[in-house]
């Protein structure tokens, strides 16, 4: 495979401004990432700051109604209430190692600006963060998070004021502050050697389900569900599990209202291959190129484009994504919540959705394990205002 791609997607596609803090930051990937000193400070924060490892839950009552055994990855309890965490320690560790000050960072749904933002205090790093003015306006209660702990938040209103708009920012803002700066982008998207950077943070999710799942039931699942937006969490419990053949690895895509003409975010499902923010991957565009507008109710899927490794995993049959609908994500968020005592982000909601699916098509002795990508604290005034509508 060539260097920077997967498959034929990946690669970067960038200004020529950008290609030096690129290869900056691979090469400090490879001096820092296999360095002892580096992994032992890794390991030392993730253990007794982040919270790792993080449970393997299992759901006896959904299980009993579902019937086959349904098992959470509890990465919502991660500090911060999100998996983002894991990527944005490892990322701002490595920004220390090479020098810099100061990070600047993108984000849709909050999370991963809340956990920059996090990462950065905890770390003596200033922080700025670019933010879609209406994901702004839909995830305030995390600015204020980002804001309490130190880090500047600047709206984007430029395009449709979302994830999209908002990585376009942090892309010109690092073009001109590189010297100081280190771009924590939040998923496995971008140009090369992002998604290789960020698949290598969050694969610890994936490690340890492993070891667990062979813990508690002596083999590996049938199953393993994970939403896909950009795709940082589902790459981060799929890349593990690569080599097992016998798991079957599902990504699900946010399919909006599913209303005929309406914008959603499947991506893989229903987009073509080009190139967005310096990657060759499927992404949502019309039959000139011009990028469409995404949506879905969960912020943290509404992007237009995926992270390149899952274009190959689509491609080459290793994973398989589907679609799951607003209305049934919220059915998940209640389910889940009212069941089992956990209320889940919308964006996981899409996932436990899928797993509510298969009920009838498993057998009993079945095992299908689901990332659970974060908590719903952030998503209660979405679902509070979709009830008084």
């Amino acid at each position: 495979m060539r260097k920077g791609y997967f498959g034929s997607f990946g690669g970067q596609f960038v200004p020529e401004l950008l290609i030096p803090p690129l290869k900056e930051l691979e090469q400090a990937m490879d001096k820092f990432l296999a360095h002892s000193d580096f992994l032992q400070e890794l390991k030392g924060i993730l253990a007794d700051y982040v919270g790792r490892p993080t449970p393997l839950y299992y759901c006896k009552n959904l299980s009993r109604e579902l019937g086959f055994h349904l098992w959470l990855k509890r990465e919502d309890l991660a500090h911060t209430g999100a998996h983002k965490i894991n990527n944005t320690i490892g990322q701002a560790l490595l920004a220390k190692y090479m020098g810099k000050t100061s990070l600047v960072a993108e984000t849709g749904a909050g999370q991963h600006g809340v956990a920059t933002a996090t990462a950065a205090a905890m770390l003596g790093l200033e922080c700025i963060v670019f933010m879609g003015a209406k994901d702004v306006e839909r995830q305030a209660i995390n600015v204020r998070r980002m804001e309490l702990l130190g880090a500047k938040v600047e709206a984007v209103q430029s395009g449709t004021k979302t994830l999209k708009d908002a990585i376009n920012a942090a892309l010109r803002y690092w073009i001109s502050h590189q010297q100081t700066t280190h771009y924590c982008l939040g998923s496995v998207v971008g140009p090369h050697p992002f998604p290789l950077l960020v698949r290598e943070l969050q694969s610890v999710i994936g490690q340890e389900a492993k070891e667990q799942i062979k813990e508690k039931t002596g083999r590996l699942p049938k199953i393993i569900v994970a939403c896909v937006g950009g795709g940082s969490n589902a790459m981060g419990i799929f890349y593990p599990f690569y080599p097992d053949k016998e798991v079957e690895l599902v990504g699900v895509e946010a399919g909006g209202s599913g209303k005929p003409g309406s914008y959603h975010s499947a991506t893989l499902n229903k987009g073509t291959a080009g190139v967005l923010h310096g990657t060759h991957t499927y992404l949502l565009q019309t039959g000139e190129g011009q990028i469409l507008p995404s949506h879905s109710i969960a912020p943290g899927l509404d992007y237009p484009g995926v992270g390149p490794e899952h274009s190959y995993f689509k491609d080459s049959g290793r994973a398989r994504y589907e679609v799951v609908y607003d209305h049934q994500a919220l059915e998940a968020f209640y389910a889940l919540s009212q069941k089992e005592g956990i209320i889940p982000a919308l964006e996981s909601s899409h996932a436990v959705a899928y797993a509510l699916e298969l009920k009838g098509k498993l057998n009993s002795d079945d095992h299908v394990v689901v990332n659970l990508s974060g908590r719903g604290d952030k998503d209660l005034g979405i679902v509070f205002g979709l009830e008084n509508s």
